[in-house]
């Protein structure tokens, strides 16, 4: 099995920054992407960014120019810089990882336990 922790939220000002990590682990021949999804109380988890392999990254209007996915894949690890933070960011952000066991397995998803991020006004 893989687990996935994940690092790095807390409390921020309007306009601060922060920088989240979440680290993989366990039986992993590869991971195709990873991604950060962020879920606000009341509210569905939403998309927040992806990662593939290659560097490719895709974000949602709502954090495209204030938010970074970057990711190690020697450490099986990405990243989230997220710059010019508001209040609306606040959530809990969960990373998840699309990965297989061997070259011969299905890819699974696995998701991380989350970090809260409180983004005051």
């Amino acid at each position: 099995q893989v687990q996935l922790v994940e690092s790095g939220g807390g409390l921020v000002q309007a306009g601060g920054s922060l920088r989240l990590s979440c680290a993989a682990s366990g039986s992993i021949f590869s991971i195709n992407s990873m991604g950060w999804y962020r879920q606000a109380p009341g509210k569905q988890r939403e998309f927040v960014a992806e990662i593939t392999s290659g560097g490719s990254t895709v974000y949602p209007d709502s954090v495209k120019g204030r938010f970074t996915i970057s990711r190690d894949n020697a450490k099986n690890t990405v990243y989230l810089q997220m710059s010019s933070l508001k209040p609306e960011d606040t959530a809990v952000y969960y990373c998840n990882a699309r990965w297989r066991q061997d070259s011969l397995s299905y890819h699974r998803l696995s998701w991380g336990q989350g970090t809260q991020v409180t983004v005051s006004s």
